[in-house]
């Protein structure tokens, strides 16, 4: 059990004074190690003071005696809901990991142990002077002045960095989560219990459609098995929504069900809205928080940055809603952030080419197939530049670094690779998400909460996947991972890619499928790209199967095309009809022997009120009508 746990502490020595200097004598002293677990019997649980996601938090008294002291503190209490027993030492052991690591850190909140009281999880914590959610509560006007954001909002970025320096997230971040000390400076109040509980099942159905408060969570937060991994920049999201309620005084999505948050966030794709009036560099980096892909969006140390910059750049008494606008972030000429292209830290000696947008097979304009750096130039007012010795190329060339992309052995971020061996319950075909120059590389899978680490021994590279290109399920997939529409013979369906997820994740949508009064919501499927082929006329063998291809572009493609045939045979019925017609007089209009026409122009003239018979023997003997008479 985690209370028979405790870290090693080294001995050390000390010189015992005994009342004469001259005669010290060293003592060996080995410290009781402070382990995280708190007797539960010392533990006096009082009253509630708040209610999250994961369990509620309570003030509570801690009882500590020996034969020298006998002490009473004050601690607040996150008292977790129950999981299954099977898996609270896993969460035991994640604490102390992470229990002994934040000894050290100062923006993050003081943990004094863990305890199991009533079969429920136990963490104590140090009790703080009040909330950032509180203080907004609290001010006139509901929000805060753009100094008082800017100076929480460094505090909290300096919490979630020394998380993420021991590789945790923090994933629940919000204003009831930035608590203040006894100087009004920012502390960060959650160490990652999200993160600690990944892998864990949960009691709650709700709490399994969620890892964190909805009001505060990234897209790829919501499933990050199908539509993650979650990473540090997950974090990066929930920041920008606590810094953004500062300022306006109220939650983003405010009045909203989890439902309709998911539905606006994950599917909508919208954003909180963003006040008007920031400083550019604030208004830049807040916006790239809320970008929808992950690598898009900035790090917390990027946006610490920015915080620091603007607060020195803005009078302590200036208001937030100054008369200077803030811009979107800006983008590279691919398409990329100016966040995703900067993660590449480019030095001297690294191989570099022509960089791909995210998602797409086009290269940039400028052809730059494979080179090497030889010079940085970062002394320009707006951009950055590299001198980049090109095969075959007499002079170095001056490059724009957002132009090109770092390599390492062939490979570099964004693009699609494989595990060469069986992966298991994930995917086995992802993105990369990061690669050191010593191999270490980052991979993003379907069936993955967080990203995959390994080597590039481990990986090869893979045939890629884009927006606008034809997929459909291979022949020997069964039972595909996720839901695939059948066509009305029973064959699987053909999709257009509409979206690249970051794990590799492919949004499809069947513009040949007609749902009708459903819209474009229901016509859109997840698809696993280890279990997909590439459709396009090349790859279809006969002209039925090229038409049937066509009609995967749009479902009217098959009524136009038979009110196309049908238009064809009612016009080729009438041309024909007409030719015969036309035909028809012509054989009428014939000319004969003029006595013959001439005799039969009379008898035709006279003999309509004959009888046939009579006619016949009258025309046979040559016998006028008149003599008849």
């Amino acid at each position: 059990m985690a209370e028979q746990k405790g870290k090693v502490v080294a001995s050390f020595e000390y010189e015992l004074f005994e009342g004469d200097p001259d005669h010290l004598r060293t003592v060996v002293a080995t410290p009781t190690p402070a382990g995280p677990w708190i007797d539960p019997s010392s533990l006096k649980l009082k009253y509630r003071v708040g209610r999250g996601p994961f369990g509620d938090v309570s003030l509570a008294t801690h009882h500590q005696s020996s034969l020298d002291f006998d002490e009473f503190h004050e601690l607040a209490v996150k008292v977790l809901h129950p999981f299954d027993k099977d898996h609270t030492q896993k969460f035991l052991d994640k604490f102390e990991e992470l229990f002994y690591k934040c000894r050290e850190f100062r923006s993050v909140c003081w943990l004094h142990g863990i305890s199991i009281i009533d079969g429920k999880i136990c963490i104590a914590m140090k009790v703080y002077e009040g909330s950032v959610g509180d203080r907004v509560a609290r001010v006139k006007g509901g929000k805060l002045q753009i100094s008082s954001a800017l100076r929480y909002g460094i505090g909290l970025a300096k919490g979630i960095l020394e998380l993420h320096s021991i590789g945790t997230l923090v994933l629940n971040l919000k204003p009831s989560n930035i608590l203040l000390n006894e100087n009004d400076e920012a502390i960060l109040g959650d160490f990652g219990i999200p993160y600690l509980l990944l892998g864990i099942p949960l009691s709650s159905p709700d709490m399994v459609l969620r890892l964190g408060t909805p009001n505060y969570m990234a897209p790829e937060q919501w499933e990050p098995e199908v539509r993650g991994p979650i990473s540090f920049e997950t974090d990066s999201w929930g920041f920008g929504c606590c810094f953004v309620e500062m300022l306006t005084g109220v939650p983003p999505w405010f009045g909203k069900s989890y439902k309709e948050i998911y539905y606006s966030v994950v599917i909508k794709q919208e954003k909180p809205q963003i006040p008007s009036g920031l400083p550019l560099a604030l208004g830049n980096v807040i916006s790239g928080c809320f970008e929808y892909d992950l690598r898009n969006r900035p790090l917390i140390a990027d946006i610490l940055n920015a915080l620091e910059s603007s607060r020195n750049a803005i009078d302590s008494e200036e208001e937030w809603f100054g008369s200077r606008t803030s811009s979107l972030i800006g983008r590279s000429s691919s398409g990329d952030t100016a966040w995703y292209v900067s993660k590449d830290h480019l030095l001297v000696g690294d191989t570099v080419r022509s960089r791909k947008p995210l998602n797409s097979c086009r290269p940039q304009t400028m052809d730059v197939p494979e080179g090497t750096v030889v010079s940085l130039d970062s002394n320009s007012d707006r951009d950055d530049f590299v001198l980049v010795k090109i095969t075959g190329v007499r002079n170095p060339v001056r490059v724009l670094i957002s132009t090109i992309e770092r390599v390492t052995s062939g490979l570099s971020r964004g693009d699609w690779v494989r595990l060469k061996e069986s992966p298991g319950k994930h995917s086995s075909v992802g993105i990369l998400h990061s690669i050191q120059r010593d191999g270490s590389v980052t991979a993003g899978f379907i069936g993955l909460e967080i990203l995959w680490k390994g080597h590039l021994s481990d990986l090869e590279i893979a045939s890629g996947y884009f927006v606008g290109q034809f997929v459909r399920l291979k022949e020997n997939i069964r039972a595909p991972r996720f839901e695939w529409p059948r066509k009305s013979g029973g064959a699987f369906a053909t999709g257009r890619i509409s979206q690249v997820l970051p794990n590799g994740c492919l949004v499809v949508m069947f513009p040949g499928r007609f749902v009708f009064g459903l819209g474009d919501k229901h016509n859109s499927f997840l698809a696993d790209p280890a279990e997909v082929e590439l459709v396009s006329f090349d790859t279809c063998p006969g002209l039925v199967q090229k038409y049937q291809h066509i009609e995967d572009f749009h479902w009217a493609v098959r009524p136009l095309a038979i009110a196309f045939g049908l238009f064809a045979a009612m016009k080729f019925s009438l041309f024909l009809g007409r030719g015969v017609s036309l035909k028809l007089r012509k054989e009428r209009k014939k000319p004969t022997r003029s006595n013959d026409s001439h005799q039969d122009g009379q008898s035709s003239s006279t003999a309509a009120w004959l009888p046939p018979p009579v006619a016949n023997i009258l025309f046979k003997e040559g016998v006028t009508p008149a003599t008849a008479r």
